[in-house]
């Protein structure tokens, strides 16, 4: 039987388009007039110091908050999406029941949830834990049982708010792996991150907040190498940014 696991290619994923958006909360301007259209399968990292706005990028690019001004759109059929927080959130269930939940809420037929899900913690490394309470896992395991459940999903665009913060080397490593996974299925990627190690090994574009404001868009490379901002490049420095 062709399963999900065996991460068939995704049809592709109409474009998503932020137009001229604003976040306003209680009367202090939090994103200001933010323009960015994302296509392709690619993997979009979101960098910026604190407070920049990338949480809340995320939050209205996955369609969790509306703007104050502007439009949040897709250019098509809007895909399944799904988003991944630094720290997930999971049912007060064991790991496998989780993943049965999300099966059923997804209108997977009963007689396929339980071999998906077993397979889906054997691919992300939780075979062994799938009778453990989620939320006593570890922060790392709880992050792959969260990527786990966005596989099954099988989503055309996956959102990941600081996936990695806090954990340990290894952790990091497996969230990567699965990134990367996601990528090669055809998922697109809107990823945040204040490691610019992670960022330079996975993204092909960068977008660069500052300020509640979108001061670069661009290929990676080029971010890296040569920004066109003042603001990036003293951030790629390592400096504080006023």
């Amino acid at each position: 039987m062709n399963t999900m696991l065996q991460a068939p290619a995704l049809t592709a994923v109409a474009p998503l388009a932020l137009e001229a958006v604003d976040f306003v909360h209680r009367g202090q301007p939090l994103l200001s007039d933010v323009s960015l259209r994302l296509a392709d399968c690619r993997r979009t990292l979101v960098l910026g110091p604190n407070g920049a706005g990338k949480s809340l990028l995320m939050r209205l690019a996955h369609g969790l908050l509306a703007p104050s001004q502007g439009r949040v759109h897709w250019e098509g059929a809007a895909p399944r999406q799904a988003m991944v927080f630094q720290h997930p959130v999971l049912l007060k269930r064991s790991a496998l029941d989780n993943l049965l939940y999300a099966l059923a809420v997804a209108g997977t037929p009963w007689r396929h949830r339980r071999p998906l899900a077993r397979a889906a913690l054997a691919r992300f490394g939780l075979a062994a834990l799938a009778r453990r309470p989620a939320r006593v896992l570890s922060g790392g395991e709880q992050q792959r049982l969260a990527l786990a459940r966005a596989w099954l999903l099988e989503p055309g665009m996956l959102f990941l708010d600081e996936p990695t913060s806090s954990l340990d080397p290894a952790a990091i490593k497996a969230v990567e792996a699965a990134v990367d996974d996601f990528h090669r299925r055809g998922t697109r990627i809107l990823m945040s991150t204040h490691d610019l190690h992670q960022a330079r090994r996975l993204a092909d574009e960068v977008v660069f907040l500052c300020g509640g404001r979108l001061l670069e868009h661009a290929p990676a490379e080029r971010f890296f190498t040569a920004p066109d901002t003042p603001e990036a490049a003293a951030f790629l420095r390592g400096e504080l940014i006023d």
